[in-house]
């Protein structure tokens, strides 16, 4: 697969710039100049001042001094004589994109270990929704029971995301990615082997944790092979992440019922097996190095915040699988956790989530306002819409398929169309006006409404599919600090999560008596609430005119 714009590849194993070039760069390019060093933005800590009068060429970058680096050293053991050395990669960095050599293009060898790797977590969850009544059956278990099997990927991943971001942050892409792989291999085979349904339910757990690596790690990748090379925003390579995912969600319950087809429910675990293996050999084959941490950048490492964030974030989730007044201590512990969390992170010298400065990014705060509204609106709409199909228009489970069929269509075409402009606003308000549109035609169905009008209504709600989280992932590259890239790629999955469960806690609240039309209208005047909410969001929010820009907060101190 080729990256768009890319005009030769660079050596697979190739060094990302560290952090503080790419602060540096934020604030406006460091310039070198033969008569003399390179001279750092003023805005950077005294940390990332260059030696004094050492020449250009051999300037190395923060985190290259933190790690150890010698300054002429190259980035790895690697000997291959395609290999630039640290310093060339920030001094390449560090250059006006102008003038940047065209073989500095981004390197072609990551976009496989990237995209494999991150439509684990869509197959997984796809591929159970047809697995879920032969599971319950060999374990003589009940929906009740078999429900778990969603929600326990869904929270760990929710839960992960974060957390196994900031490591990403800390330690660097490679070492998470391989044991995130390497984990969701062994949750393969536990599920394959589980002699009861709550062993299976530890494998789905563990599958989350695993396959949340790597979409923070791709993330943190795309900003630093961004940075090397120059491009201001890789939006071919954002478009093709987010068209990969959109077609294993549509294609994994086909998917899995052929694996079970084949050998059974055990086959939808199994098959995890083989992508571990091929990521783990993709991602150490291609993946750039990065020099160990020692014990500074261990101490970076807010133990005690991640800890207080799961169990707030844990307790939260609980509650909304399943909202009862006898649950009520659930929140209350949740508002006691999240408490011990702020005064834990305002008072930590390196928090793992920097509170202060998130409440300062107010266009990283809207992204992820905007994705947890068009998720509840996306899963509400997708979950009910379905059920009502099924009850209150009385279609077959097979014609209800082949009428959903538009909206992944179309959404995948949008994308492929839409993907490499770096433009953000218009997307979210072309696709938060469909979405406020799909919700308002839902007003209008009723037990004989047409078929084409059905089908009319699907291929609209395609395009917000389409367009909605490929532009707010544009955002978040465009406004998170990229020294926390892969934290904040994780939180941008975690309110994608928590949409999806008060999407479910409302489908149930309205469909209590059954999904049909009069259930179906009062979710419609729910969504529009949320769809309008989203549309003013995505309108006021003023980062967003004119193309992606990479102006972050300066938290270069704290980190």
């Amino acid at each position: 697969m080729t990256a768009p714009g890319a005009e030769g590849p660079i050596a697979a194993g190739d060094e990302p710039p560290a952090t503080g070039a790419v602060r540096a760069s934020a604030a406006g390019p460091v310039r070198t100049s033969p008569a003399g060093p390179a001279r750092p933005s003023a805005t950077g800590p005294a940390e990332d001042q260059p030696s004094p009068p050492a020449p250009a060429e051999e300037t190395t970058d923060r985190s290259s001094a933190e790690d150890g680096t010698a300054p002429t050293a190259p980035a790895d053991e690697d000997t291959s004589p395609t290999r630039p050395t640290t310093d060339e990669t920030t001094s390449a960095a560090r250059t006006p994109p102008a003038t940047r050599a065209k073989s500095e293009a981004f390197d072609r060898g990551l976009i496989a270990p990237m995209v494999l790797g991150s439509v684990l977590n869509p197959v997984n969850s796809s591929m159970l929704a047809v697995a879920l009544v032969p599971i319950g059956r060999a374990f003589d278990a009940g929906p009740a029971q078999t429900a778990w099997l969603v929600t326990g990927l869904y929270l760990a991943t929710a839960v992960g995301q974060p957390v196994i971001g900031r490591l990403v942050d800390a330690f660097g892409p490679r070492p998470l990615y391989l044991g995130g792989t390497a984990l969701v291999g062994l949750a393969g085979v536990l599920g394959v082997c589980a002699p009861t349904l709550w062993v299976l339910v530890v494998s789905r757990v563990l599958l989350g944790l695993g396959t949340s690596a790597a979409y923070p790690a791709s993330m943190s990748l795309l900003r630093s092979e961004a940075d090397r090379t120059g491009a201001e925003s890789p939006s071919g390579i954002l478009s093709t992440l987010s068209l990969c995912n959109q077609v294993i969600a549509v294609v994994g319950p086909s998917l899995g019922g052929a694996l079970i087809g084949l050998g059974g429910w055990h086959l939808i675990f199994g098959i995890n097996v083989p992508l571990s293996l091929a990521c783990l050999v993709l991602g150490a084959r291609r993946l750039p190095r990065r020099t160990g941490p020692h014990a500074a950048a261990r101490e970076r490492i807010d133990h005690a915040g991640m800890a207080l964030f799961a169990g707030t974030l844990t307790t939260l989730m609980l509650f909304l699988m399943s909202p009862a007044p006898g649950r009520a201590w659930l929140p209350a512990l949740a508002a006691l956790l999240g408490a011990g969390f702020a005064v834990r992170e305002l008072r930590a010298a390196r928090p793992f989530i920097d509170l202060r400065v998130l409440g300062g990014n107010a266009p990283l705060l809207a992204t992820y306002g905007r994705q947890f509204l068009a998720s509840t609106t996306s899963y509400a709409f997708l979950y009910g819409f379905t059920q009502w199909l099924a009850e209150g228009r009385g279609l077959s489970a097979s014609v209800s398929g082949l009428l959903l069929l538009p909206m992944p269509a179309l959404a995948f075409l949008v994308t492929a169309l839409t993907g490499r402009r770096a433009a953000i606003r218009p997307k979210l308000l072309v696709g938060a006006t469909a979405q406020l549109a799909g919700c308002a035609v839902l007003l209008l169905l009723g037990a004989h409404t047409p078929l084409w009008a059905l089908a009319a209504l699907v291929a609209l709600v395609g395009l917000p599919q389409g367009l909605n989280g490929l532009a707010n992932q544009s955002a978040l590259y465009a406004r998170a600090d990229p020294a926390r890239m892969g934290a904040s790629a994780g939180l941008l999955r975690t309110f994608m999560y928590l949409g999806a469960l008060v999407a479910s806690v409302a489908n149930a609240a309205l469909f209590a008596g059954g999904a049909d039309t009069a259930g179906l209208h009062h979710l419609a005047l729910l969504l529009l609430g949320f769809s309008a909410a989203f549309l003013v969001l995505s309108a006021a929010d003023r980062s967003l005119r004119g193309p992606a820009r990479r102006d972050v907060p300066q938290v270069t101190a704290r980190l």
